[in-house]
């Protein structure tokens, strides 16, 4: 099998697992989805692609409830300044716009999954001359971007920052199913980056980068399993990273 890891390090990663099962079990999503995705990170690192697989579902199952939750709230809100997250955050989803960029959106997200505070985030760039919304997700490296049709119908305003009117007063937040369509699209657009042909370690690689910009997406997390359980029947290629990753994170 490809890339096993000492008997250590797999007792390690196991004993993991088996307090993300427990919290998952108990419903501390928050928890499960920290050890898991730890364990996740870790199994990588040493192409240890069978536990990598199991791994998967369990942390699949913790941010599907987070995301749920989020969504359940039915609060909507737009982020413009970073006085919200600095301050309460209450559960709902989060449209950041301009002047916020996409990594004001990770660090938000990740402040309220240390307050536990189930949040659904989606980060937009000005309205683009088709119309369209661009959106985008990073993590400090990359970027997954794609382009959505705005929730209404908007007129082009030249001298606004996001290009439009959409300014929480006039026009506010998103609708919930708006946020859910976005965040869908944002990972179908991430998974079509594939290259077909390359060998499963490389696809693996890639999902990790494309998972850890955009966790709310639950094919992101099926195809990684289906990636590792493929890579688990081939040789690992001489080289583990194939190509750099690197993105312009301001713009689209």
């Amino acid at each position: 099998m490809a890339g096993r890891s000492g008997a250590k390090g797999s007792g390690q990663l196991d004993r993991l697992m088996e307090r993300a099962s427990r919290a998952l079990e108990s419903t501390r999503y928050f928890e499960a989805e920290d050890l898991a995705w730890t364990a996740l990170q870790r199994a990588h690192a040493v192409s240890d692609f069978e536990r990598m697989s199991r791994i998967l579902l369990p942390l699949q199952e913790a941010r599907r409830q987070k995301r749920q939750l989020a969504v359940d709230s039915g609060r909507r809100f737009l982020a413009n300044t970073m006085g919200r997250p600095r301050g309460a955050i209450d559960p709902g989803c989060y449209l950041f716009q301009p002047p916020m960029i996409g990594i004001d959106a990770r660090t938000f997200r990740q402040t309220a999954d240390a307050r536990q505070v189930p949040v659904l985030v989606i980060t937009r760039e000005p309205l683009a001359r088709d119309g369209k919304w661009p959106i985008v997700a990073v993590n400090g490296t990359i970027s997954v971007r794609t382009k959505v049709d705005p929730p209404w119908p908007l007129e082009r305003v030249e001298g606004s920052i996001t290009k439009d009117n959409v300014d929480g007063v006039s026009v506010g937040a998103p609708p919930v199913s708006w946020f859910e369509s976005a965040a869908e699209a944002l990972g179908d657009s991430a998974i079509a980056r594939l290259k077909v042909g390359e060998p499963a370690a490389w696809h693996a690689d890639d999902l990790m980068a494309f998972l850890d910009c955009h966790p709310d997406h639950e094919k992101l997390h099926q195809r990684l399993a289906d990636a590792c359980r493929e890579a688990m029947n081939q040789p690992l290629p001489e080289s583990r990273r194939h190509r750099p990753i690197l993105d312009d994170l301001l713009s689209f």
